[in-house]
């Protein structure tokens, strides 16, 4: 026994400690992996090369490994934390610089670019003004807060069902301000290539037995949809309009005056209506158009996707994140600041979209907690703690045998 043996497990008994104290003390940190402190016997070269009889001169640190494990995922308020749920790292950008990590908790900077708390932007795939992404090389991930572009109606589609037991009426004699002239009438609001909206008022005419005319007016001034008697909603016995009459969407145009694109051209598409005995019924009335609008909120999808909603109650893709995986993890450089970066051990990063390969997905107002077992971590603290008194034990007993020689006489 020698005092080499008892100071090298000293030393290693401290140095657990401290990955010990290091895991505890991070135990609340968000997105921390825990370290796991790796030994390894020390022996003396031998000069005949044959170590059996040979008595090891103690042990030594070989590894601080970093441990990859999924911590916890736990909902937060704000809709900008998200949390991985599987391998993977986020790919953060600093002026340029790369660095990886676990660490969800984000927020929008005064730019519109999404930080950490150390104003790393996020990367991923930028989107266009029309939500189209970029997928080449990841960008720093901006959410442009510009207004939605207003789209102009191309088309309103509706589904009503005609009462069979209408009265016939003179299609000659239709007036939009007399409810006597007409059977039926609905509304629609529609938009100009501007935002401004436009009612579309439809009034039905029945001039025979299964046959009706219609007829409308756009901001109160009269004009025919489907021009009398040559364009008409016809009805069979079973109350089936059997050639979608007219057979393709009629054409509609109307002038505005609110400075938008003149006339507003549009398409009316009554086919797929029917004609029962019962009371006329609206069953759907749609138009694709939609005004201007703000954004309202975002949220982040499974896919990294991050999706816009705006107060006009369209949606659109403001970005996608991407996560970067390493064939190597324990090999990342360990930067503080919740963050890693590549070397040569941990190999390339392989940078792809959440739920492909070997990436996790993503949970939008979520966080990965620490994956610290605290229980566990207790308990290596009192076995590092009893190795460290036995070898101090050992030096004490060296001493003894030492002072035992001294004291010959």
């Amino acid at each position: 026994m020698s005092f080499q043996q008892g100071l090298s497990g000293l030393n290693a008994a401290s140095k657990q400690l401290e990955v010990i104290g290091n895991n505890v003390s991070n135990s609340n940190t968000v997105g921390f992996k825990q370290s796991r402190a790796e030994f390894a016997d020390v022996f003396a070269n031998s000069l005949n090369g044959s170590g059996a009889s040979q008595i090891g001169i103690g042990t030594k640190l070989a590894n601080v490994a970093q441990q990859f494990t999924q911590g916890n995922v736990t909902g937060t308020n704000n809709s900008l934390d998200i949390a991985i749920n599987g391998g993977g790292f986020y790919r953060m950008s600093n002026n340029g610089a790369i660095t990886y990590s676990r660490n969800g908790q984000f927020q929008m900077d005064k730019f519109g670019y999404i930080v950490d708390a150390e104003n790393k932007r996020l990367t991923g795939y930028a989107a266009d003004a029309s939500g189209n992404l970029s997928t080449g090389a990841p960008a720093e991930l901006n959410i442009s807060t510009a207004d939605l572009q207003p789209s102009a109606t191309a088309k309103v589609v509706g589904l009503v069902n005609m009462d069979s037991r209408g009265s016939t009426l003179t299609a000659a004699g239709f007036n939009p301000t007399d409810p006597t002239t007409y059977n039926n009438s609905t509304a629609v609001t529609t938009f100009d290539s501007l935002g401004n909206s436009h009612t579309l008022q439809s009034f039905f005419v029945k001039t025979g037995p299964g046959v009706w005319n219609v007829y409308t007016t756009a901001n109160g001034v009269s004009t025919t949809v489907l021009p009398a008697p040559t364009a008409t909603l016809t009805f069979t016995g079973t109350g089936m309009s059997p050639t979608s009459v007219p057979a393709s969407p009629t054409p509609v145009s109307f002038p505005v005056t609110t400075g938008a694109t003149t006339p507003l051209n549009l398409t009316m598409d009554y086919s797929g209506s029917t004609q029962y005995g019962s009371n006329f019924s609206i069953n759907s009335l749609s138009q694709d158009g939609f005004t201007s609008g703000r954004l309202a909120s975002f949220n982040t999808g499974a896919d990294g996707t991050i999706v816009g909603r705006y107060t006009n109650g369209q949606s659109k893709t403001l970005g996608q994140v991407v996560l970067a995986n390493f064939v190597n993890p324990n090999g990342l450089q360990s930067l503080g600041g919740n963050a890693w970066s590549e070397s040569a051990t941990s190999g390339a990063p392989l940078v792809g979209i959440p739920n492909t390969g070997l990436l996790g997905v993503l949970q939008s107002s979520a966080q990965e907690d620490s994956n610290v077992d605290l229980t566990a971590e207790l308990v290596n603290m009192i076995t590092a703690q009893r190795v460290y008194q036995a070898n101090a034990q050992t030096i004490k007993t060296q001493d003894q045998v030492l002072q035992t020689l001294v004291n010959l006489r």
